[in-house]
């Protein structure tokens, strides 16, 4: 927004800047977060002590690349950090992100309030792909216990098939939403059948397998992100970041079409073809998240109606916003499940669904904000 003269109104000024605000306290809260999500659990970690291995193991690992052959020296604090709690915290905060921006990409591209992988069916269709990859396949051996559910042999093929999945499911909601009067409550509907749909065809695997079997794939489909290493969070950021980059860059197109297809259409926008590509991309985060944690809802159906209320729903500022507050939800709700009933970890998506299931009622009741 610009005056004749070229000059931009304070007032506007202003408001971006509150916006700007809002996304950077959220990332400084998101910061201190995972130092304190570190710090806590089975073995107390003073923060400062956190931050110090932080920074220095940091140090060490850029100077061992420098100079290979280099001795890193490392405690046992070290070792808890870097190789238990900071993948665990990390991989919270990459799943909250990725699920947030697809969550914030189906609502905008479907014009629906309650888009998400989860409400839509996705996060069921990719579970029963996964599922399908581990028993079927082979791509996993199971155990069960509660400290290794399921190991996979070959996470991509898991991923690959989850993702055919969630295609084909996101092929039914395409269908759907090109059908002329298609309305938020028919697509949810959709959502439902897919979702039962897809937990009939898990339930029919679980009924064929083993005891041990059956108890170790209905401990899979808790999400969980402790079981990501760190192979399988590279994996899941590399997805993430790229998607992410992918929704920023269609922000204006996004924006677009908030206002209606015809209006985007005015604009120059390819509804059809965003829609299309924007519904694979948000599928591909999906299936990678959940062929690594296993089901985790709610995350992508909340955040982005919590940014909205913070700070409105112009694209350019809600797609981060959501990422920030992602993150900072499945963050703060894995360090609470790793606390709250110590010595036993809860999965976090017991607290996802405990934290979701209000505000989706909540949602029902008094409306959405578009």
């Amino acid at each position: 927004m610009h005056f004749a003269d070229g000059t931009i109104p304070a007032s506007y000024r202003g408001y971006v800047r509150r916006k700007h605000l809002w996304i950077l306290g959220g990332t400084v809260i998101l910061f201190l977060l995972l130092i304190v999500s570190i710090s806590v659990g089975a073995v107390s970690i003073p923060p400062y002590d956190v931050f110090l291995s932080l920074v220095n193991g940091t140090l060490d690992r850029i100077s061992a690349l420098l100079h290979p052959g280099t001795a890193v020296s490392v405690s046992s604090t070290d070792r808890i950090v870097w190789n238990i709690r900071l993948p665990q915290a990390l991989a919270a905060i990459v799943a909250g992100i990725g699920l947030s921006v697809a969550g914030v990409a189906m609502q905008s591209i479907l014009r629906n309030p309650l888009g998400s992988p989860f409400t839509l069916g996705i996060s069921n269709a990719g579970a029963f792909g996964a599922a399908v990859s581990v028993i079927l396949l082979g791509t996993g051996q199971m155990h069960s216990t509660v400290a290794d559910a399921v190991t996979l042999n070959n996470p991509y093929v898991t991923t690959m098939v989850a993702f055919i999945f969630c295609l084909l499911a996101t092929a039914v909601i395409l269908l759907i939403s090109r059908i002329r009067g298609a309305s938020p409550e028919v697509m949810v509907l959709a959502g439902v059948a897919l979702s039962s749909l897809f937990t009939a065809g898990t339930m029919f695997l679980q009924y064929f397998a083993s005891d041990a079997q059956l108890a170790a794939v209905v401990f899979w489909t808790f999400g969980d992100v402790g079981r990501a290493s760190w192979q399988e969070l590279s994996i899941m950021a590399i997805v993430v970041a790229a998607a992410t980059l992918y929704f920023v860059a269609n922000r204006w197109n996004y924006n677009a079409i908030d206002a209606g297809d015809e209006t985007a259409k005015g604009l120059g926008v390819n509804v059809e073809r965003i829609r299309d590509i924007g519904m694979v991309v948000a599928a591909l985060v999906s299936a990678v998240i959940v062929s690594f944690l296993g089901v985790i809802g709610f995350v992508g159906l909340v955040c982005p109606h919590m940014v909205r209320r913070l700070i409105g729903d112009d694209q350019r500022y809600l797609i981060p916003g959501s990422c920030v507050m992602g993150g900072i939800l499945l963050l703060a709700s894995d360090t609470v499940a790793r606390i709250i009933v110590a010595p036993y970890i809860l999965p976090v998506a017991v607290l996802t669904a405990f934290l979701g299931a209000p505000v989706f009622i909540y949602l029902l009741l008094v409306g959405y904000r578009r």
